[in-house]
């Protein structure tokens, strides 16, 4: 199944996504769906007796408004450690992301007056559906993820290396562009891997990848994440991005007021964002 969060009359509404139309499931949140398992989205598709919307014409919200975590990998892809003079890592790269810097499809990503490095990066949301249980191994560790959706880790990257620590420069407001639908992991090859994933900016593609590149598949980060913390339901893994950033590049391709990236990942949708300034 695939739902959307979209907002109508000033509130966030949760849809099913069939074909090009949307079935208006009312003033219910996605993450309480997620809390309820596969029994929450069997009782959400029998609740999609309303009206259908058509898709494009919606208002698009993060799938997920306000995560409890949002944790993000990075160099997770070996040509990408590799293009920023870093060796393949032996341990996840791990930071945080906040709520406050998520926005919609369709939703301009913010270029701030502060810097002129905004970049892209292409990535593979997994969104956990129950509590994960410490130490879990990595043979289970699927069992806990309730689907899957497109994230564009938007950097800015002169930030990002003014500290060691990689947070100021991944949380702009404004940059974190993440759905435009959530699709369960039924849907889905194990782990999402085996999917092709890219991003054009401008319709010009920058990068191009599967997403059985990755150095930490989904399993075992979770699995890793579960030595050292809970993940509870609605938390989300941002999975790391492939080679072709604009960063590396020569001359460097930062993204400017009036552009528009996109974001696509096989099986899972397109999502699309203009970039405005502050």
């Amino acid at each position: 199944m695939r739902f959307v969060t979209f907002e109508a009359a000033g509130a966030a509404r949760l849809g099913l996504v069939e074909g090009g139309e949307v079935a208006d499931l009312g003033a219910r949140a996605l993450i309480n769906a997620i809390h309820a398992g596969a029994a929450g989205f069997e009782q959400a598709a029998k609740a999609a007796t309303g009206s259908r919307l058509p898709l494009d014409g919606l208002t698009l919200l993060p799938v997920i408004p306000r995560p409890g975590k949002i944790i993000c990998l990075g160099l997770n892809y070996a040509e990408h450690a590799a293009e920023g003079g870093r060796e393949k890592p032996d341990y996840p790269n791990f930071f945080m992301r906040s709520a406050t810097s998520l926005v919609g499809h369709g939703a301009p990503v913010v270029r701030p007056r502060v810097s002129e490095q905004l970049d892209f990066e292409a990535e593979l949301a997994a969104v956990i559906g129950r509590t994960v249980p410490r130490h879990v191994k990595r043979a289970s560790a699927l069992d806990y993820v309730a689907g899957y959706s497109c994230f564009n880790d938007v950097s800015v990257r002169d930030y990002q290396r003014r500290t060691p620590q990689w947070t100021i420069g991944k949380n702009f407001d404004g940059t974190g562009p993440f759905g435009p639908v959530f699709v369960t992991a039924d849907e889905l090859p194990p782990g999402a891997s085996g999917l092709a994933i890219a991003s054009r900016l401008n319709g010009e593609t920058m990068q191009s990848a599967n997403t059985r590149d990755m150095i930490f598949p989904v399993d075992e980060t979770i699995a890793l994440l579960s030595d050292c913390m809970t993940l509870e339901a609605g938390d989300v893994l941002v999975m790391g991005t492939p080679a072709g950033v604009g960063f590396a590049r020569k001359p460097p391709v930062w993204m400017k007021p009036g552009d528009r990236i996109e974001v696509e990942i096989e099986g899972i949708g397109l999502l699309v964002n203009p970039i405005s300034a502050e």
